[in-house]
């Protein structure tokens, strides 16, 4: 257990020791291989190791820029995304980098510091001999550095097919358990709808709010049984159901509740996981405007920037209330649900302040969904 955490967790001890442990094992070894191969007429293996040892470590930050740079900077943005061209062409532009400060570091770092250690007869036939071509040298200081970066892009690219992997499990496992969840509990959705038509029926003439308040349960739970079917839906229609939830708190909380609610109009293009933004709304009201003795308020704001979505949600709190109230079960399974679905495509903050809880919400959207046909109709509320 201890050996997979030291190899796939993320926690920055664990990713420095990583580190740590393969520069060391990578200098280490090309320190031994250059001074078993430098020259054949100095026997003294020992002799050469310490000066070998010196130039690994000074070729380092060259290894170390190409490493890096093809595992956090070409992979993740252009092999992972399948761009093979783009990522081929920085390959290259860094490779030919590389082998620049290499040579550089040769030419001016690698030889004054073997001419300040009396190396020169030693390495007379070494590589990095002062009156070899700087091509040469820049030839020379790509076999170590590609030799290293692909070493690092191969465990980076392990390391994300195996996360990818273990990933889509628990996303299998967690859809599994919810749709047992769903067959355990469910109630047949025309014997839903028709007692809510008959309650809606009954309470048209005798009480218009409350009619008002079922035809708004209806549509959030035609929402929620129809639509929420596919991992995506079209934007538009998740914040209409936010925006329907939110009319019915209004109608609830009546003139005792303020609230500001700004949201795009063209929202059709973009796709979001289904009731991704609700858990949110839902905790301004559970944890923060019901408790509070005056005037509550509300405030949220939606804006599209290209394909992200940016949410801000503030809302007031009462100015006494334990921090372990303001953070349920909704918030965490939601938090869970942006690491599975949104990996590395959100930023969620959540601050809690003296008087006001504040969310703040970036994510990327991925296109919308082609409307498919359903062999299932959909109840209508009637008069």
């Amino acid at each position: 257990m201890h050996q997979q955490r030291f190899l796939f967790s993320n926690e920055p001890r664990y990713r420095w020791q990583r580190h740590v442990v393969f520069w060391a094992f990578w200098t280490l070894f090309q320190a031994s291989l250059y001074a078993s191969i430098f020259v054949p007429d100095i026997t003294v293996y020992l002799q050469r190791w310490p000066i070998t040892f010196i130039e690994s470590l000074l070729y380092l930050p060259c290894h170390i820029f190409l490493s890096y740079t093809l595992m956090y900077f070409v992979i993740p943005r252009y092999v992972v995304t399948t761009r093979y061209v783009t990522a081929i062409l920085w390959c290259a532009l860094l490779s030919l980098l590389t082998g620049v400060m290499a040579a550089a570091i040769s030419q001016y770092i690698i030889i004054p510091v073997r001419e300040a250690l009396g190396a020169d007869a030693v390495m007379r036939r070494g590589p990095g001999l002062q009156q070899r071509a700087f091509a040469q040298a820049v030839l020379a200081g790509l076999r170590g550095g590609l030799t290293v970066a692909g070493l690092a892009s191969a465990i980076k690219l392990m390391k994300h097919w195996y996360t990818e992997g273990q990933r889509n499990m628990q996303l299998q496992k967690e859809n599994a358990e919810s749709q047992l969840q769903l067959l355990k509990a469910q109630v047949h959705p025309h014997f839903l709808f028709n007692t809510l038509n008959n309650i809606y029926s009954y309470t048209q003439g005798r009480a218009p709010v409350a009619g008002q308040l079922v035809m708004g349960l209806a549509d959030m739970l035609r929402y929620m049984l129809y639509e929420c079917r596919r991992p995506l839906v079209p934007l538009s229609k998740e914040l209409g159901m936010v925006e329907g939830y939110l009319e019915l708190e209004r109608i609830r909380y009546g003139n005792k509740l303020e609230m500001h609610i700004s949201l795009p109009q063209h929202a059709n293009q973009w796709g979001i996981a289904p009731l991704l933004l609700l858990p949110f709304v839902e905790n301004c009201f559970k944890h923060g405007t019901s408790s509070m003795l005056e005037q509550p308020w509300i405030s949220m704001d939606v804006r599209l920037q290209k394909n992200a979505l940016m949410l801000k949600l503030m809302n007031s709190k009462a100015p006494v209330q334990h921090r372990s109230e303001a953070h349920g079960i909704g918030i965490s399974n939601v938090r869970r649900r942006l690491e599975l679905l949104y990996p590395q495509k959100h930023e969620l903050e959540i601050r809690e302040e003296e008087d006001v809880f504040i969310v703040d919400l970036s994510l990327e959207l991925d296109p919308a969904p082609l409307p498919q046909k359903t062999d299932v109709a959909q109840p209508e509320l009637t008069a």
